[in-house]
């Protein structure tokens, strides 16, 4: 691969657009359960914005801002959560998923649901984000060393 001279100007576009896009990553997840789309949707954009910055400054610089060895402890979170709302329903008398039967006091049918949508939503976009970063760092390790 050729020798990469970083641009001055696409790492203060990166910089200034990634925030953004981890902004509007994040209102996606939280609002995807008003809407269609959410974790997936969001996580993605969680992802393209740590990705601009790999990609415009090099791996060294992006390690800093999130280390290749958060992907898969993320990744696994992410799942953990999805399960564990699933089994939790499931073993407080519901269905798999069956937010209404999430065990959390003081909250009615609606609230459950409310609530245990957002959490699946976190769980899902989180292991988006993680999967997607680990893929870009397997494909290019090595390049940049």
């Amino acid at each position: 691969m050729k020798k990469r001279v970083a641009s001055p100007i696409v790492l203060l576009g990166s910089r200034l657009l990634s925030p953004y896009i981890m902004v509007f990553g994040l209102y996606v997840i939280f609002h995807g359960h008003y809407s269609p789309g959410g974790g997936f949707q969001g996580g993605t954009l969680l992802a393209a914005s740590l990705l601009l910055i790999r990609i415009s400054s090099g791996r060294r610089i992006s390690r800093i801002q999130f280390s290749d060895y958060l992907t898969t402890p993320l990744a696994v979170v992410g799942v953990l959560i999805y399960f564990g709302t699933g089994l939790v329903a499931l073993f407080a008398g519901g269905y798999f998923l069956d937010y209404g039967q999430l065990p959390i006091p003081g909250l009615d049918g609606a609230e459950l649901r409310y609530w245990g949508i957002l959490i699946i939503e976190l769980g899902i976009g989180l292991t988006v984000m993680a999967v997607l970063v680990s893929i870009f760092d397997d494909m290019v390790r090595g390049e940049d060393e």
